[in-house]
Order: structure tokens, then sequence, then C-alpha cells
């Protein structure tokens, strides 16, 4: 079966490079645009990771992370929060709120990928 990840980003063209990025990588692949549809994907299907942008509309990616960690049956999911931001104080914050890693925008390909990876116990591709 197939590695599972969701994108969460509210931004068409860093979701769908993100998406082809994954793909190429041989995961599966779901995306959705905010944090309300991030937490029904997630209720749906539990992805095994989640690249999640920090500035979306209707929840934000702290309050997205803070409520997957409230979950019991969504502990094993691992996440990493990808953001413009990357000043240390928010990089705290996204780490506090249970994030597994935080990748500050604009972020290397093939860093990302291997975090993945790395994250997931899967060798290098």
């Amino acid at each position: 079966m197939p590695v599972e990840i969701l994108i969460v980003d509210d931004a068409p063209n860093i979701a769908l490079s993100l998406e082809f990025l994954m793909k190429k990588e041989g995961f599966s692949v779901r995306s959705v645009g905010d944090g309300e549809e991030a937490l029904k994907a997630v209720a749906e299907k539990v992805p095994d990771l989640i690249l999640l942008d920090v500035m979306m509309p209707k929840r934000n990616g702290y309050e997205v992370c803070q409520a997957i960690r409230a979950r019991a049956e969504w502990q094993t999911v691992r996440i990493i929060m990808l953001t413009a931001k990357g000043r240390e104080v928010e990089q705290e914050r996204g780490l506090a709120m249970g994030a597994d890693d935080y990748v500050a925008k604009p972020f290397s390909t093939r860093d990302l990928v291997q975090k993945v990876r790395d994250m997931l116990g899967l060798p290098t591709g």
C-alpha cells in the first residue's frame, strides 16, 4: 500500500508543484486548500504525513496541527509545516503545537523529499 501524503496549502501553484513532486516519488497524494478541508480529509482517511501550510483561510496551520494532535487516533500522522514565516519564534510555535518539523519557504525540493523520506523511515529514492 503506497504511503499517503495530504498537502494542505491555499496557494494552488504551490499545492500543484508539491503534488507533482510527491507523486513523482511514488507517494499517493491528496490535496486540499484550507484548514477546514484538511480536518475533513484526515477524518475521511488518515494520511501517513501532512505537508501543512501555516497561513490559510478558515483555520491556519497551527490550529489544524493542534486539532490533529488533540485526537488520539491521529497521533501517528507526521506533520511538516511549510511557511513563508521562517523566523525562529514561528518555528518554535509550530513545533510546540505538535508539528514534527518545520520548513521555511522557499525550500529545496530535494531537501523536502529527503525530509519526508527520513520522517517516514523510507530509503532515499
